[in-house]
């Protein structure tokens, strides 16, 4: 019973090649996330951190003010033609960054690029419930995604660390760009279902608007939202100061720092594996809510706590499954709001409003941090993501 869906789900050739395609674009970012930090040191020395503080600034800027201006545009424009286009472009701006001798110039070309991204991925992600309709494949077609997240963020510095004993940084990008383009190809060998047209006589902006008006007219989708706070909270704990409290709380070295972050992304995988069956049976409103008081009582015991090693990546861990709880199936929900019309709208108003969480979430995480501790820090995201959790169950009544 439960191989028949994941088994027709390897038989649709199309989506064999988009998640092809996907994969490819995740490892290169992965290795450019790490190329990216040692140009940063080469530039700017000890003042990197705040370099690649500010290019996260500019990847989250991109990404809150261009998705749903694509999503507006999706529905004009040919869908293969768009990811293709925006696949190449990607590579263009990536192979660039080998060439940066400015600070400035690594600012320009990461917000070129993300917000290549911040068009490309809500499109894509819009696409897949097109060519998976069985709702028990796409449920695993979800699932998959969020491991090949997670997998990124799990491997890419292993298979980064590896490289730059036989190739420099720079020849990390240069992969980059060649996983953009072998994304692009495989994106040009499928036949994507050309997007229904609502009507010719709605403008681009009525469009833009539309996206986000139905994001926010929809209870569950605004309970999301809501969700995504918290989301934003601890993640944003475990990107930002996981370093800091592992080397200077702890007193840990580098392996350490990659422990803490495997911890979390093996939460989240576990969540992603099971949520599959669950959701067979069970409402997306159980898991995700689930999720998110996780999140909160994970960050409010690390605080009361403030634990050793041990305990850090136990807290971790359940922060990692109370993240995979909260986003795995929210394509579900997305999809269930929308039809093909306006799919990419509602896809892009989610990833757009998901990301303005993130960026107030990583500046005031950093920003806590360093001037109060990690007891404070955790305390003070735990209550947010307690509030968040309370919000999204009250905007979510019981179906």
């Amino acid at each position: 019973m439960t191989t028949k869906p994941i088994g027709g789900l390897w038989r649709n050739r199309v989506y064999r090649h988009l998640f092809a395609a996907q994969i490819s674009a995740l490892i290169g970012t992965g290795l450019t996330t790490i190329a990216l930090a040692l140009l940063a040191y080469d530039l700017a020395g000890g003042n990197a951190g705040r370099v690649l503080g500010i290019a996260l600034a500019c990847k989250m800027v991109a990404y809150v003010g261009i998705a749903p201006v694509v999503g507006g545009y999706a529905q004009r424009l040919p869908r293969k033609v768009l990811l293709v286009t925006l696949d190449l472009l990607r590579a263009g701006f990536v192979l660039c960054l080998p060439w940066v001798t400015a600070v400035w110039q690594i600012y320009v070309l990461i917000f070129l690029l993300n917000g290549c991204s911040a068009g490309f991925t809500p499109v894509f992600q819009a696409t897949i419930p097109e060519v998976v309709p069985d709702d028990a494949q796409y449920t695993r077609a979800l699932a998959l995604s969020r491991l090949a997240y997670e997998l990124e963020n799990l491997l890419s510095p292993a298979l980064a660390t590896a490289l730059l004993f036989l190739v420099s940084y720079n020849q990390l990008f240069m992969l980059n760009g060649l996983a953009f383009l072998g994304s692009a190809a495989l994106v040009v060998t499928t036949a994507l279902p050309a997007v229904a047209d609502e009507t010719g006589s709605i403008n681009v902006w009525q469009r833009v608007s539309a996206g986000v008006r139905r994001y926010l007219g929809n209870h569950r989708l605004r309970a999301v939202l809501a969700l995504y706070a918290g989301v934003a909270a601890a993640g944003a704990m475990i990107i930002v100061n996981t370093v800091v409290y592992v080397r200077q709380t702890l007193g840990g070295g580098d392996v350490q720092v990659a422990q803490a972050f495997m911890a979390s992304g093996a939460g989240s995988m576990l969540a992603a594996l099971w949520l599959p069956r669950w959701l067979d049976r069970h409402s997306e409103r159980s898991a995700m809510l689930a999720g998110g008081l996780l999140l909160g009582l994970a960050l409010l015991i690390g605080g009361l706590w403030l634990p050793g090693f041990a305990g850090l990546l136990a807290v971790w861990f359940v922060l990692g499954i109370g993240l995979g709880l909260i986003q795995t199936p929210v394509g579900r929900l997305l999809t269930a709001a929308s039809d093909s019309s306006s799919r990419p709208g509602v896809f892009s108003a989610q990833f757009a409003l998901s990301h303005a969480c993130w960026l107030v979430g990583y500046p005031l995480a950093g920003v806590l941090g360093s001037a109060v501790g990690p007891r404070p820090t955790l305390l003070v995201l735990g209550v947010i993501a307690l509030i968040a959790w309370a919000v999204a169950g009250r905007l979510w009544p019981f179906d």
